[in-house]
């Protein structure tokens, strides 16, 4: 039973890791993780906001008796609600280097170009075997094009890729116009693997105090089968490594992640609710699936139900679209 995966340039025991989020900020946790399986790590995400306010209270502090503008300060969320600082985070890829034996993923979230020039080198110089770029970014300007919203997107792609020479994968959302246009461009930009998809996190109002409230839910099964869409049809068709993040809470949901055409499957919420065992509990599952269905490698499972095997994905789709709507009984 080979479960060897090749992802970032990074020869991975199996395609099964934990993704981006809080556990990786606590070295017990990591070394947990570790202990259960884990063949990398990525990091919890440094946000572009934390640099800014950096720079702008260095810059305040030189230019102070010429330029004070406090109410700026006050859209960027306070320092104490950030788990690890930009001089905290660099000390923290070193210290996770030194306690573990598997690679880390750096993350960076952000979609200003200017925001990501000099950072990105320092966290390669700090030790990061690869680093995930997070394009996080909900616009709300009726004057942005979609065309305008991604070319600032590439543009910070583009300046990650010329600070490092460290692979680099871009988590991207579910809602772009054409995720296959966008991810090929990826490609030729340098990018060496896609994420599919980010999170975007939506508020919620509160009736009774007449205010917004930013809410956190853990993803459940509901958002699986966008992303095995969209592996799916990527699968074949790009250069780009794909890795599927997010929905994933049993074995199950990793094996058709992989017949989708993933490289590696994403998990955080099931190991936030279960602990770290419940990623030995997903690679076992996955192993003993493979053995009954005769399999093995992931390689040979890897892209089976992928619309490449499919000579018409579009109508495939739309036939499949039409068929589910006439099949509804009221």
């Amino acid at each position: 039973m080979n479960l060897t995966t090749k992802y970032l340039g990074l020869e991975l025991a199996h395609p099964v890791i934990p993704g981006a989020g809080p556990f990786s900020a606590d070295l017990d946790k990591a070394r947990q993780l570790e202990d259960a399986g884990a063949p990398c790590l990525v990091m919890n995400s440094l946000f572009e906001e934390q640099l800014v306010r950096e720079q702008r209270a260095s810059f305040s502090a030189m230019e102070e008796p010429s330029f004070s503008a406090p109410e700026a300060m006050t859209y960027l969320p306070e320092p104490e609600d950030y788990r690890l600082g930009p001089d905290d985070y660099l000390d923290h890829i070193r210290n996770l280097k030194e306690a573990l034996s598997i690679p880390v993923i750096a993350s960076v979230n952000g979609i200003s170009p200017d925001g990501w020039r000099e950072y990105p080198k320092l966290i390669a110089e700090a030790g990061a075997d690869a680093l995930e770029v997070n394009l996080y970014h909900v616009p709300s300007d009726p004057a942005d094009s979609s065309a305008a919203v991604e070319e600032r997107l590439l543009d910070a792609v583009v300046s990650v890729r010329k600070a490092v020479d460290i692979p680099i994968a871009v988590k991207l959302s579910p809602f772009l116009t054409s995720p296959p246009h966008f991810i090929n461009r990826l490609e030729q930009v340098g990018a060496n693997a896609a994420v599919l998809f980010n999170r975007f996190y939506q508020p919620d109002i509160d009736i009774e105090e007449l205010k917004t409230v930013m809410t956190l839910r853990l993803s459940d099964a509901g958002g699986l089968n966008i992303r095995l869409r969209w592996l799916a049809i990527m699968y074949g068709r790009t250069g780009l490594e794909l890795s599927h993040s997010g929905c994933v809470h049993s074995s199950e949901d990793v094996i058709k992640s992989l017949m989708a055409g993933a490289t590696t499957v994403q998990t955080v919420a099931a190991l936030l609710k279960s602990g770290p065992g419940k990623l030995r509990e997903m690679i076992d599952g996955v192993k003993t699936w493979m053995e009954e269905h005769e399999y093995s490698s992931v390689d040979e499972l890897r892209g089976s139900m992928s619309h490449r095997n499919c000579p018409d994905p579009e109508a495939l789709e739309r036939g499949n679209y039409a068929m589910i709507l006439s099949s509804w009984q009221a």
